[in-house]
Parts: structure tokens; C-alpha cells; sequence
């Protein structure tokens, strides 16, 4: 049997010191340097000690103080078990715009006073006052700036602003190679198109964001759905089954980073093979990052586009979760289909307006754009922390759930295999509005799963709000 890595050996120390209370609640961790001198390793090894730890849920690091030991958890919040990756489900027509229909129609008919289905932080937490400045320099520097048709593809100066930022994520792109869209979902509908025909079958996670689910449906697509780990994301052992057994597969669409509504991230590793995989086989790989910029720490997570030295990946993003809900602006590079891209963009919906695209440019350019990620990541990870220990804590005993490294959503598993769908119907009376499993996916495999956003400030009603929810969860069958 191969040793363990030393490492994990470490991690596996200190894991025992947490569980048997010599370690608790608050304390520090030996710092990095200390467990270098303690353990005789380098200090790249006791980093990742400490990351392993980390990951587990164990400890938290601060910044400029160390690794400090978190609360525990009570039992019945176990991580959520791993898929099997031999679970692919077979091809088949997309079939969720009835269950998202009543969704919303549903939601519609009924008071919402606690949303726990809304994928945005709240207006506060957005740069409003910034965007507005920006946009009122924008018009008196051009008044015309509205009654005057713009440039047929998007404003120079965002695309420039937004080449900048992709160095962040590891992206090399010139301004030429940015499309301008109508959010991330308008890019991902453009990079279906230029990829794939009606009848063709387009790989996907399992579970995967219901938004992709129904552009495939209105696109006449196939979907593959691919096992995918609430931790690391998708399998890429079941990837590479499935590439074998199917291969007529035209594209994989996946979400690296920060997953909706799984919130999992991959590891850099994964994220290099999955783009290699995709090269080897001649599938266009569509990557949706939508929630990329929101992770824990400042570290930005690396885009798989970061690794295409081919043009084989499509990268879309959105500027709607990390910027700006009320502006509808995504972008997308389309690698060697930019061409394609950029005149199916034209011919579905033209360029985007200008002054909301010169309002970002300018604030994107800024240093403001710097501090405003950073307490967004803060606020979120408290609000998330705050959510996850009243689920701990209220809700009944066997729900599952897997605390993510950054964003704002949680996925949430009900014990005893209860329906989500009869908990959104019976909640949605008393004003509480969830996401229910079934929207992720078009088999039944997650009907006893939920996703709960963490979006709004944890107030005393938000915790009420869970203690309702959670007898309401207790009293399904």
C-alpha cells in the first residue's frame, strides 16, 4: 500500500487533537512556520496540512493571524456523500421548463417575507452609489449618449476593462476576444449555437444550474448528465467513461468554480486534466463563471480557460452576482469560435446598450472594484456561516450539507429522502421560498435536496424564517 502523504499525516495529528477536545473552539493552530520546525517539513507541506484541515471544516485561517479551530458541528450535519461516477444518466430531451413554470407562478401567487431561492445578495451589498456616479460622468461627457444608436459590437473601454481583470483568473485575452452579452445565460445560449445543432447531445453536471437546463430544451439539445462531487465537482473519471460510451457528445458545459447550485469548486489539478481531456476527444468545453469572483479569499480561482492553449474552451461570465444585479452584462470569449460568436451575439440581440457598459468600464478600472469584491466575499462567508449553523441547528437530525468556499448558496440534503418539492409547497404558504432539487436536474435524483441562498443579512426573522422551514422539513413524511 503507497505511505500516506506527509501531509495528510500532519493533518491527521492535529484532526485528532481537535476530536479528542485539546484543541477547541477558538484556539490557534501552531503556526506554519512552528509546524515546519515541529514536524521537520518544509513549509509548503505544512501549509497544505493546514489546508487539509481547512477543508474539512476544522480550522479557519485569518488573515495575518494563522489557523484557528472552529466550532464543531453538531452530528447531524455530515458532509454530503459523493456521488457514484458510474451514475451518468442516459441522453435525453431536456424536460424542466414545466417544473420551473410552476416555480415561478407558484412563487409569484404568494407573499415572499424570507427568500432563500434569490441567487443575489441584496441591493446594499452592491456598489450602487458608485455605478450611479459613473454613469451620470458617462452622460455629461456624452449627452447624446441615449437618443444615439451605438457601436455594433460592445464599447471598447469595457472590454479592455474586463481583459484586465481576466489576468486575475489566469486568462490572457485581448480586448478583440471579449463578447459583450445580455448576462451569462445570453452567453451561454450563443456558445451552444455555435457549437451544436438541435438533436445533438451537450454533456452536463449533475445536478446542474436550471437556467442551462432550459436553454438546452429551447435549443432542441440532448443532455448527458455527469456525476458531480458537492466538493471538487465534476467526476472526471465519469467524464471520461462517458466520452467512451457516447461518443457523439458535442459539448461539455460545466462550472468550475464556486458550482450553482453545489457551490464546489475543483482543484486546479482537475481543472488542467478536464481541459486536456476535452482537446483529446475534440469536445468543445463551455465554462460557465458565473460565480468565480466570490470566493473566500482574495486568491482568485483559476479559470479553465487559463489552461486552453488550443482555443477549445468558451469561457461565459457575468458581472450580475459580483457587480451589478440590476445590469444585465456577461461577457464570453469564444476561443476559435470568436468569429461565430460574435455573429450570433449580433443577430440574437445586437450590442448592449452603451451606458451601462461605460458606467462598468470605468468602475471596473477602478481600485473601488478591489474593495467592494473584497466585502462582498466577507459578507457573504459570514451571512453562509450564519445560515449553515441555524440549519445545524434547527433542522432535524440526518440533513446533510457540505459548507463551500466562497458565494453564497447552500445545497442541502433532507433526511430520510423527503420530497424538497412538498417542503417548497408547504414553506411557500407561510411566505418562505426555496429552491427545490427537482429544478437541477431531469431525473428524480435530487428531489430530497434544496438549495438555500445566504444572499440576504442573517437577521433574528431570517432565523425564525429557518425555524419554520425546519419544522416544516420535520413534519414531511
Amino acid at each position: 500500500m503507497e505511505a500516506q502523504p506527509l501531509y495528510l499525516r500532519i493533518a491527521r495529528h492535529y484532526r485528532g487533537a481537535i476530536q479528542s477536545g485539546a484543541l477547541t473552539a477558538g484556539d490557534a493552530m501552531p503556526s506554519v512556520r512552528a509546524l515546519t520546525r515541529l514536524h521537520s517539513v518544509s513549509l509548503s507541506t505544512a501549509l497544505q496540512a493546514c489546508r487539509s484541515l481547512e477543508d474539512e471544516g476544522l480550522v479557519e485561517a485569518r488573515p495575518r493571524s494563522g489557523y484557528f479551530v472552529l466550532k464543531a458541528r453538531r452530528a447531524s450535519m455530515a458532509p454530503l456523500v459523493e456521488p457514484d461516477p458510474r451514475a451518468i444518466d442516459p441522453a435525453q430531451y431536456v424536460g424542466v421548463h414545466d417544473r420551473v413554470s410552476r416555480f415561478v407562478a407558484m412563487s409569484e401567487r404568494h407573499a415572499i417575507h424570507a427568500d432563500f431561492a434569490a441567487t443575489y445578495a441584496t441591493a446594499a451589498a452592491y456598489p450602487g452609489d458608485d455605478l450611479k456616479q459613473a454613469a451620470m460622468r458617462a452622460l455629461r461627457r456624452d449627452p447624446g449618449l441615449l437618443v444615439r444608436a451605438g457601436p455594433l459590437q460592445a464599447e471598447p473601454a469595457l472590454r479592455g476593462a474586463i481583459a484586465r481583470r481576466a489576468l486575475d483568473a489566469g486568462m490572457n485575452l485581448s480586448p478583440d476576444d471579449i463578447t459583450v452579452t445580455h448576462g451569462c445565460i445570453e452567453a451561454l445560449n450563443v456558445a451552444l449555437r455555435a457549437v451544436a445543432q438541435p438533436g445533438d447531445t451537450i454533456a452536463v453536471e449533475s445536478p446542474t444550474y436550471f437556467g442551462l437546463l432550459q436553454v438546452l430544451e429551447s435549443l432542441g439539445l440532448r443532455a448527458l448528465e455527469i456525476p458531480t462531487s458537492p466538493t471538487t465537482g465534476i467526476s472526471i473519471e465519469a467524464l471520461a467513461f462517458a466520452l467512451q460510451t457516447h461518443p457523439h457528445i458535442k459539448a461539455l458545459v460545466v462550472m468550475p468554480n464556486l458550482h450553482n447550485p453545489l457551490s464546489s469548486v475543483m482543484t486546479d489539478a482537475d481543472k488542467a486534466r478536464l481541459v486536456e481531456l476535452c482537446e483529446e476527444h475534440s469536445v468543445p468545453l463551455i465554462e460557465d463563471d458565473t460565480y468565480g469572483g466570490l470566493g473566500d479569499d482574495d486568491t482568485p480561482l483559476k479559470a479553465l480557460k487559463s489552461w486552453d492553449l488550443t482555443g477549445n474552451v468558451i469561457h461565459c461570465a457575468s458581472l450580475r452576482k459580483t457587480l451589478a444585479p440590476g445590469m444585465r452584462l456577461g461577457w464570453m470569449s469564444g476561443g476559435r469560435w470568436q468569429a461565430r460568436v460574435q455573429m450570433l451575439k449580433y443577430s440574437q440581440s445586437r450590442a448592449n446598450e452603451a451606458l451601462s457598459q461605460l458606467a462598468m468600464a470605468e468602475f471596473m478600472a477602478s481600485s473601488a472594484h478591489d474593495r467592494h469584491l473584497a466585502r462582498l466575499r466577507r459578507l457573504l462567508k459570514r451571512q453562509r456561516e450564519q445560515v449553515a449553523e441555524a440549519i445545524a441547528t434547527h433542522f432535524p437530525a440526518g440533513t446533510r450539507l457540505s459548507e463551500p468556499r466562497g458565494s453564497m448558496l447552500l445545497w442541502v440534503e433532507l433526511p430520510d429522502r423527503r420530497s424538497a418539492q412538498g417542503v417548497f409547497d408547504a414553506a411557500l404558504v407561510q411566505g418562505i421560498r426555496i429552491a427545490p432539487g427537482s429544478l437541477f436536474s431531469n431525473s428524480n435524483r435530487f428531489d430530497h435536496f434544496m438549495r438555500i441562498s445566504c444572499g440576504a443579512p442573517f437577521t433574528p426573522e431570517m432565523d425564525q424564517a429557518l425555524q419554520r422551514l425546519a419544522a416544516t422539513v420535520a413534519a414531511r413524511p
